[in-house]
Parts: structure tokens; sequence; C-alpha cells
């Protein structure tokens, strides 16, 4: 029996780094098809699902905040961000409205990832199965983003501490865990730095040029 996609999944973006390697600009802020990256993530996660979306933020006020004007996400303020990622994952998850079955954990500083990639991962969740996490990976397999948690796991993200990605969560699930194969290398190429910037807008140009 086909299982129907899940179509109001909530959303969380974690966007509350301090982008500390960009050597005094803001990643998050790097202009992607005519708009910052960040508003290009919370678009293209408000694109797949009818849920909420909810964006980690550093407390306000921040430039981030005004790239986000009228869309409708959620802005949740960490304000112990500069502890690592792990504070995020606490206060998001930890704001999930009501009760639901899953959530998708979509990194923000992903620029390649595209709205077809969310919803093959989307597409791919059972919450019938024994899986606990389908994870978004690389063409050759490598585990990457995004990353769809069932409930059963969301209490283990309220004890996290440090700067380990929820990786202890994802150790939680053992083998149950799905890796959904995206195209090319989308689900974990960042851009940290401003020559990871000048490197992926050159191969953009040349890849357009062709």
């Amino acid at each position: 029996m086909t299982v129907p996609p899940i179509s109001d999944i909530p959303i969380i973006l974690l966007a509350a780094g301090q982008s500390s390697r960009m050597r005094g600009t803001d990643k998050l802020l790097e202009p992607v098809e005519g708009m910052p990256l960040l508003r290009r993530q919370a678009n293209l996660a408000c694109s797949v699902t009818s849920g909420p979306v909810l964006l980690a933020l550093p407390s306000p006020p921040h430039p981030r905040y005004q790239c986000l004007d009228a869309l409708a996400v959620n802005r949740v303020a960490v304000p112990d961000a500069d502890e690592g990622m792990n504070a995020s994952l606490r206060t998001a998850f930890a704001a999930l409205p009501g009760a639901p079955p899953a959530a998708m954990l979509l990194l923000a500083d992903l620029p390649d990832l595209q709205q077809s990639d969310l919803l093959q991962v989307l597409n791919a969740v059972d919450l019938t199965s024994d899986t606990l996490i389908w994870r978004g990976s690389t063409a050759d397999g490598k585990p990457g983003h995004p990353i769809v948690f069932a409930s059963a796991l969301f209490p283990a993200f309220s004890t996290l501490t440090g700067d380990g990605g929820g990786r202890e969560v994802v150790v939680q699930a053992g083998d149950r865990v799905a890796l959904i194969p995206l195209p090319g290398q989308r689900a974990r190429r960042d851009l940290d730095t401003p020559e990871d910037w000048a490197r992926w807008r050159a191969e953009r140009a040349q890849a357009a040029a062709q």
C-alpha cells in the first residue's frame, strides 16, 4: 500500500550561527537567486509544507530578521546560540507547536538544495514503519540534509549541549535511519568562507554559460 506524503510537517530552519568564518560578512545574507540566502531557504521550506516553519535565529535585533519581512514563518530567538548548534536544536524543537508526528530539520547554509530535494525526502517518510529518521544524502551516499525526525526522538533534543549538531540523536536511532540520495553534493555543500562563495559563484556562472 502506498503511504500518502505528509503535507503539513513542521520544518525547522537553523539560522542562529555566527557566520564567524566569513570575516565580517554574513553568509546567510549573501545574495542567491536575487535574494538573501536565508530568505531563499525560508521560501523553500514554506513551499513544501502547509505546516509551521520555524526559524532559529540570534536574539534580536539582528539583520537576519530584516530579510524575513512579510514571510509567514515563526521566528524563534536562541539567546544562547553562541554555545553551538545544539542550543538552536534544543530551543527550536521545544518551540514546535502542537504534537506533530515528525519534523524536518534544514540547515540555512545549503544553497544548492532545491524544492524537489525537500519533497523527495518528505515523500520517503513512512510513519507506519520502524524508521525514525529519513535523511537526505549526497549522490554517493554521504549523509546530509534535510533530515526528518520522528516524534519519538523529540525528547532527546531537550538535553543536547555543545556543538554536536544533533549527532547524538542520530546515534540513538541506530539502524533505523533511511538515507534518501539527492543529486550531486546538494545535501552537504555549505559555504562558510568568502573563498567558498567565490568558488561556488564561479561554478554557477560557468554552468550557465555552457
